[in-house]
């Protein structure tokens, strides 16, 4: 998003422009770049002349007419990135902003031309509008995966993988570590995908959503299970404790023997205990209510 200056100085460039020698449409790129390519270059006298106007007496005219003489140069850059997949008119509007940056400190008692001075900060300001609008995950972020970045595709020799000694030779011109250059090449060669699926069909089981998403670190589910094994530990053990010996057997025997709940049957027990089958089933009628009583707390 462009600030209120940077806007009011695009427009102000434009109505310069159009006094100059713009005509047509200027919403239209070709249009546009006919145009700059029609405006007068400045001598280097002239240059001078207007740079020290500006940096003595703030003159913003001196500005404008250098800005616009290096607008080809913007146009002539951002042709060179076109190959990252973006908007040509987009490249040339960030460039324009990097011009004029370098307009602004621009020396003219450096003994460097301005068409010079500036190429650093229009890639500068190309390379940080790619960085952020090639993919929606950032793909460079220090100052060596930036390097990285703008330096393999030009380094590469073809779209396949790079062998061995490809990412050995490339790591040692660009002075970064071979793990680096592997890294990178497989962001570059990756791209974007959307977790949900674009329509409605039978697709949408196929989507990353599907199968990435886990419940596991939900808050929810985390604080159930942590008072699930609670209550299988701690809360169990408690109510088993307070059954008198007769009873904890039956409930152990019935409902915690095996895994799968296949425990004792009732007539089983009865003969254990040599009482009938419809006392066992009382017995245990009043141990589970006795136990659901002090597992409350745990709950």
């Amino acid at each position: 998003m462009k600030s209120a200056s940077t806007r009011t100085a695009l427009v102000a460039n434009e109505t310069q422009a159009l006094a100059l020698g713009f005509s047509g449409s200027l919403g239209n790129i070709d249009a546009y770049i006919s145009a700059v390519n029609r405006l007068p270059m400045l001598s280097h006298d002239e240059e001078i002349s207007l740079a020290r106007d500006l940096r003595q007496k703030n003159d913003l005219g001196a500005a404008q007419k250098m800005v616009l003489s290096h607008l080809r140069l913007v146009v002539s850059i951002a042709r060179g990135y076109l190959g990252y997949g973006l908007p040509h008119a987009d490249l040339i509007q960030e460039g324009n902003i990097g011009l004029m940056k370098a307009v602004k400190r621009f020396d003219p008692d450096q003994g460097v031309r301005l068409v010079s001075y500036a190429m650093h900060w229009i890639k500068a300001e190309m390379h940080e509008y790619i960085l952020k609008n090639w993919r929606l995950v950032k793909v460079a972020t220090t100052k060596s995966q930036r390097k990285l970045f703008f330096n393999l595709r030009s380094h590469k020799e073809s779209l396949d993988a790079m062998t061995p000694a490809q990412v050995d030779a490339l790591a040692k011109t660009l002075e970064v570590k071979r793990e680096e250059v592997i890294e990178m090449e497989t962001r570059l060669s990756g791209r974007d995908m959307a977790l949900e699926a674009q329509s409605d069909d039978d697709d949408d089981k196929f989507a990353p959503i599907a199968y990435l998403s886990s419940d596991a670190g939900e808050p929810t589910n985390v604080m159930e299970a942590r008072q699930y094994d609670r209550l299988q530990s701690e809360g169990l053990q408690s109510a088993l404790g307070k059954l008198d010996p007769r009873s904890r057997r039956i409930v152990e025997a019935r409902w915690l023997a095996n895994d799968d709940g296949s425990g004792a049957t009732l007539h089983e027990l009865a003969d254990e205990f040599g009482v009938s089958a419809e006392r066992i089933r009382q017995i245990e009628a009043v141990a589970l209510k006795k136990m659901k009583g002090t597992l409350q707390a745990y709950a």
